[in-house]
């Protein structure tokens, strides 16, 4: 009897144990790699969904720009530019966004009465990088060079007039109504939206 608690003793301590060095290692070596894949992965999400953020502002511009037309018996706004401006030195809306007869800066206006809301204090057309977006309203000339997606510069909404949307540019329409409405994206490229489809 005493020989065969002995060996009890035996099988009880020997299977005491914790994990191994080669255990510790793998699951180590598996955390690492599931956080590089996060870490590598999470940057990519955040451009995306910035960009779609994006996609959806320059739907908005489409509706606002429908209601100048309606607003205009058909007409799109008149040219002109408004650079980008960083969020830090974002004026109200009385100073650096002014729109009135001694200043008719076509693209002021529009971004003031149209993409803005009706009592805005502060400009609310804004990137999703916190930059108050510039804007350009051109005619788009048939005897022009097609603008390449590169052209476009970041925090930049164009409005280019008699144009339609080839892929991420726009080209010449026959069609005086028609406009295509491009940014450039965070990701790759320059979206561009159209009113003929």
């Amino acid at each position: 009897m005493a020989g065969s608690r002995k060996n009890m003793r035996k099988k009880d301590t020997g299977d005491m144990g914790g994990f191994t060095i080669i255990e510790v290692v793998l699951v180590l070596a598996i955390a690492g790699l599931i956080f590089l894949m996060v870490f590598i992965a999470l940057p990519s999400l955040q451009r995306s969904q910035r960009d779609t953020e994006r996609r959806n502002k320059m739907a908005n511009v489409q509706t606002k720009v429908m209601d100048y037309q309606n607003n205009n018996n058909g007409k799109l706004p008149n040219d002109g530019s408004v650079d980008a401006v960083e969020d830090g030195q974002l004026a109200n809306m009385d100073d650096e966004w002014e729109c009135s007869r001694t200043n008719p800066n076509a693209a002021k206006c529009f971004i003031r009465n149209y993409l803005n809301g009706v009592n805005a204090t502060e400009n609310e057309f804004v990137d999703p990088q916190g930059w108050a977006y510039g804007l350009t309203i051109e005619t788009l000339d048939e005897d022009e060079f097609f603008l390449q997606p590169s052209d476009y510069e970041k925090y930049m909404v164009y409005i280019e007039k008699k144009a339609k949307c080839d892929g991420e540019r726009a080209i010449p329409s026959n069609n005086a109504r028609d406009y295509a409405i491009l940014v450039k994206l965070e990701g790759s490229g320059t979206y561009c939206r159209s009113n003929n489809g």
